[in-house]
């Protein structure tokens, strides 16, 4: 059986974006969705201040925005089978816990009130950092956002990262779109001009393993689906800065990110801490069991 799709939503305009992605998704992949609210209301209830003013508990709230999220994913695809819910529970606790029966987990990159800013960090980032399944944090434009560019880009880092390459050919055979595979290399700073050709020979050195590197990485797939389209590229320059500028035109960027068991903090790399806060498309984090 498949696991479901998993969706964070919080009333936001950003988590309304990440919902109808999240219902297009699981469209492709043949998956449930479930809808999932998660806010600590029991500080809020009985609040002598909320109650003068007259205005709604958080509870009553979480169940409005859970029940509007639901009929808004219907709405847009009724054959998608659709589950909400709303829980108790610090948002980055649940949303964990949802991983572990999940077979992605879908969040917007702000929330609402008056930290939206902030979430991204407090929320989202955390999850992406610690979830032990993908993790799609949507954001850029709506060209990007509805999948128009038809194209997929993989970045390929120093890790074997099987689980993100995989996800990018699963991901590229649903949307019948092409992959960007894309392995970025320097040269180190010892290798300095001292002699012009040989810094030009210590390139070729370094684009070379670059690009047996990135041939490690794709044969195996690239036999596994041989009728999704693989652009390969190696480009020089820090791999962050390489991948922000070619998710321009892409609709979704992946990355892998290596999971120690036992350490609860943030486990991400400068690249996918980037791309979570930056990419003008959206960004799936791949967890690769280290």
């Amino acid at each position: 059986m498949q696991l479901p799709l998993v969706v964070g939503v919080d009333g936001s305009q950003s988590s309304l974006r990440a919902t109808d992605w999240a219902v297009d998704q699981a469209a492709r992949h043949n998956l449930a969705l479930r809808l999932v609210y998660a806010f600590r209301w029991e500080n809020y209830e009985g609040s002598a201040l909320a109650d003068s003013l007259g205005r709604p508990s958080e509870q009553a709230t979480a169940q409005r925005i859970v029940i509007s999220a639901a009929e808004r994913a219907r709405h847009r695809n009724p054959e998608v089978t659709v589950s909400a819910k709303a829980v108790s529970e610090d948002p980055v606790t649940a949303l964990l816990h949802e991983a572990e029966t999940a077979s992605a987990l879908v969040t917007g990159s702000h929330g609402r009130g008056a930290v939206a800013g902030l979430l991204l960090g407090s929320v989202s980032l955390a999850v992406a950092a610690r979830a032990h399944c993908p993790v799609i944090v949507v954001r850029g434009g709506e060209t990007a956002v509805a999948g128009r560019h038809e194209r997929i880009l993989l970045g390929v880092g120093d890790d074997a990262d099987v689980e993100a390459v995989r996800f990018a050919f699963r991901e590229a055979q649903a949307r019948h779109c092409t992959i960007d595979a894309v392995r970025a290399w320097r040269r180190p700073a010892y290798e300095g001009a001292d002699h012009p050709l040989l810094v030009s020979e210590s390139g070729h050195a370094h684009e070379a393993q670059a690009s047996d590197v990135l041939d490690q990485a794709l044969t195996g797939l690239t036999r596994e689906y041989p009728q999704v389209p693989v652009r390969r590229a190696t480009v020089e320059g820090p791999a962050r800065n390489v991948l922000l500028q070619r998710a321009a035109a892409a609709d979704l960027v992946i990355v892998g990110a290596r999971r120690h068991p036992g350490h609860l903090g943030l486990q991400l790399g400068r690249v996918a801490h980037t791309l979570l806060h930056r990419a003008p498309c959206p960004v799936a984090i791949v967890p690769q069991p280290s």
